[in-house]
């Protein structure tokens, strides 16, 4: 089960399938998702990503909620985990749609995000995996207080690696 978060203005919630034109008015646009694996999506291909967010909860437990706006349930986002099998631990990741940025809604989520995953899961470190040139998340990282500790190439693709301090330190 998704469980509901809820912080100063932001209610993180299971995904629903009326929030899929939040989802796709980011998922398309090249603009928005040039430091994204993948890049823009056509309709059928954010579909597909969308039905993939929900679909982690039930097959690892973590995925990404989505963050709406606490008094309107008007969709901002989203910010949770990220954890393909491939990948040795979870990333940290958010994400806003059009029109929410620069509000501190990333910083915000992926705070209480964290502080759910530390106290109701196993893990013990988590990651955020950023493009070098997306500045903005980096921002988001470093709020959060993850350090920088490495540059890799995750599918083809640089990012740098922000290590997230544990759960006794947050």
């Amino acid at each position: 089960m998704i469980p509901t978060l809820e912080t100063e203005r932001l209610r993180l919630r299971a995904w629903r399938v009326s929030d899929f034109d939040a989802y796709l008015s980011l998922a398309t646009r090249a603009d928005l998702q040039q430091y994204v694996i993948g890049g823009a999506k056509d309709r059928e291909a954010a579909w597909n990503d969308f039905c993939a967010i929900s679909g982690q909860w039930l097959l690892r437990g973590v995925g990404a909620f989505l963050v709406a706006d606490r008094k309107t349930d008007a969709p901002r986002g989203f910010a949770g985990f990220w954890y393909p099998l491939d990948i040795e631990a979870p990333e940290l990741c958010w994400s806003l749609f059009p029109g929410s940025t620069g509000n501190g809604y990333a910083t915000e989520a992926a705070s209480a995000a964290r502080a759910w995953v530390y106290r109701h899961r196993p893990y013990q470190r988590l990651v955020s995996y950023i493009h070098p040139d997306n500045s903005a998340s980096c921002a988001v990282a470093e709020r959060l207080g993850a350090a920088l500790k490495d540059r890799i190439r995750l599918y083809g693709h640089p990012r740098l690696v922000y290590v997230h301090p544990p759960a006794a330190a947050v």
